[in-house]
């Protein structure tokens, strides 16, 4: 399993409470698009089961930054808190509101099992337990892989396996340049001479001299000493300085 950085941000809060800025709102979206806008980064639209899908604003937001829905997974949570005799079966069948990416259900612990003290590998043996039992999501065979912490994290995974492997050749070629321009600024200093005592006197008076002939040069108009034929030809006909 391949490790991911997990970023919790906070609900899209619609009134300040409290000693909360009135621009709450702005800033929690502002906040959010600073992460999302990443293209190398996986949306998690977490949205409530027992509410109108329709209504996600964390669907709304990833829309925006991620149209084609290429690295957006939506993620619905409470389903445990769902009316009785209704479940999240559509949703998660990815037939309400379509995602490329489809949708996986996960039951969180609850506030009174945190205050409880329920440890988290308790929470996951609850959770599947309720998944297991249920009279929908454990007897629907195309519902089973689309259930549970354990089944996100799967999903997450292979997301970035995927993702990685389309980006390595371009990531390849960036670091390629990236050697060659290091490499090109590097040979621009020159090589390094030999470190005596009796050298240091020489290598001093010689770098002095490419300096006073360099800005001799500038200050005449005819730009720096280059090695590049390039650059020597540039500055016999474009007007560098002067004074």
């Amino acid at each position: 399993v391949l490790s991911l950085t997990l970023v919790d941000l906070p609900g899209m809060a619609k009134v300040a409470v409290g000693d909360q800025p009135q621009d709450i709102e702005d800033q929690i979206r502002d906040m959010s698009l600073h992460y999302i806008r990443n293209p190398n980064a996986i949306i998690l639209a977490v949205t409530s089961a027992n509410t109108d899908l329709a209504n996600s604003d964390a669907l709304k937001l990833a829309q925006n930054v991620d149209p084609y829905g290429n690295r957006t997974v939506g993620v619905l949570t409470k389903l445990d808190l769902m009316d009785p005799g209704t479940d999240a079966s559509t949703m998660l069948q990815n037939s309400v509101i379509p995602l490329r990416r489809g949708y996986i259900g996960v039951v969180n612990r609850g506030q009174q099992d945190i205050n409880a003290d329920v440890s988290i590998r308790d929470g996951l043996r609850k959770e599947m337990e309720f998944f297991s039992t249920h009279p929908v999501y454990g007897r629907d065979r195309t519902l089973q892989d689309k259930c549970g912490t354990s089944h996100l994290a799967k999903t997450l995974n292979n997301i970035l396996m995927h993702h990685i492997r389309d980006c390595l050749p371009e990531l390849k070629n960036r670091i390629a340049n990236m050697m060659t321009d290091v490499q090109s600024e590097l040979d621009a200093l020159g090589h390094p001479g030999s470190q005596s005592k009796s050298n240091l006197g020489g290598t001093l008076l010689n770098l002095l001299s490419k300096f006073a002939t360099n800005f001799a040069n500038v200050i005449d108009g005819r730009g720096g000493m280059s090695s590049n034929q390039n650059a020597k030809q540039n500055s016999m006909v474009e007007l560098f300085g002067g004074a």
